[in-house]
């Protein structure tokens, strides 16, 4: 039997990990399972055309993760989340990098999004190997996008919550074309990096830091290593003036200015 050692001590490789692809364009699914399947440990079961197809291949190839993306016709992905979570690990993989639909998703139980353009081959099939461990990636659009939303009063318990299923009737069609009409109001990041002079990656890895998160988080976040997010992060301490995280942190969040203003009150 596959997985167990031999008679003469001979210890096997492992099952390889088993993928449904959902998406409704043929050339990309196509495109992922050519790329996904070209690895030793990778292997497509089976594509679907939407979200009730991805559900039925689910139940028939008991897949270890899925990648699903968002718009699709008849049940996008959305609506098939609830119902694909708690059978196996979901990883979005779209070009829908709205704020709102990447919020919900993760609310829903996905356990990763990346968008479409903003990741290597190589960062896709780490995704997908770490989406089976339990260990979330998002893209830069995605990350950025949520700490927006989050900043905006969002909430964090919802964010990265899992859930527990119901029927395809209690989650009703998702309307993916109203969510996109929601933008998260970038303006302050965007005069935040202008008055510091951050680029565009130092003030994405700012935005992380400013959430909380640690240089592993980040790293694994924003497909990179500790030691190029140390790197950012020496460059953005100096670019901000400051010696510490909490320091950079109340700069990049206008704390300082805004106490200045007011008079030294608390922000």
């Amino acid at each position: 039997m596959r997985g167990e050692p031999d008679p003469f001590g001979e210890v096997p490789p492992p099952e390889p990990l088993r993928l449904v692809v959902a998406d409704d364009n043929p050339v990309v699914r196509a495109g992922l399972t050519a790329l996904l399947s070209g690895r030793e440990d990778l292997e497509v079961v089976a594509e679907a055309a939407d979200g009730r197809e991805a559900y039925v291949a689910t139940l028939a190839h008991t897949p270890d993760v899925v990648l699903l993306d968002v718009r699709m016709p008849g049940v996008d992905g959305l609506a098939a989340l609830p119902h694909l979570v708690p059978l196996t690990a979901v990883l979005m993989l779209t070009y829908s990098g709205e704020s709102d639909i990447v919020h919900e998703a993760l609310r829903r139980g996905a356990n990763g999004y990346l968008v479409h353009g903003e990741f290597t081959p190589d960062e896709l099939v780490t995704a997908v190997r770490d989406a089976r461990r339990g260990r979330p990636h998002l893209t830069p659009t995605a990350a950025g996008r949520l700490l927006a939303q989050l900043r905006e009063g969002g909430g964090t318990d919802s964010a990265f919550g899992g859930t527990s299923g119901g029927s395809w009737q209690d989650a009703g069609p998702t309307s993916t074309k109203n969510l996109s009409q929601v933008q998260p109001d970038m303006a302050q990041s965007e005069s935040d990096r202008s008055t510091y002079g951050l680029s565009a990656r130092e003030a994405e890895i700012m935005e992380l830091i400013a959430s909380g998160m640690s240089n592993q988080q980040i790293a694994a976040t924003c497909f990179i290593s500790e030691k190029t997010v140390k790197n950012h992060i020496n460059r953005i301490f100096a670019k901000l003036h400051s010696t510490s995280r909490a320091e950079a942190a109340a700069k990049w969040r206008g704390t300082e200015r805004t106490s200045a203003r007011d008079g030294g009150g608390r922000w």
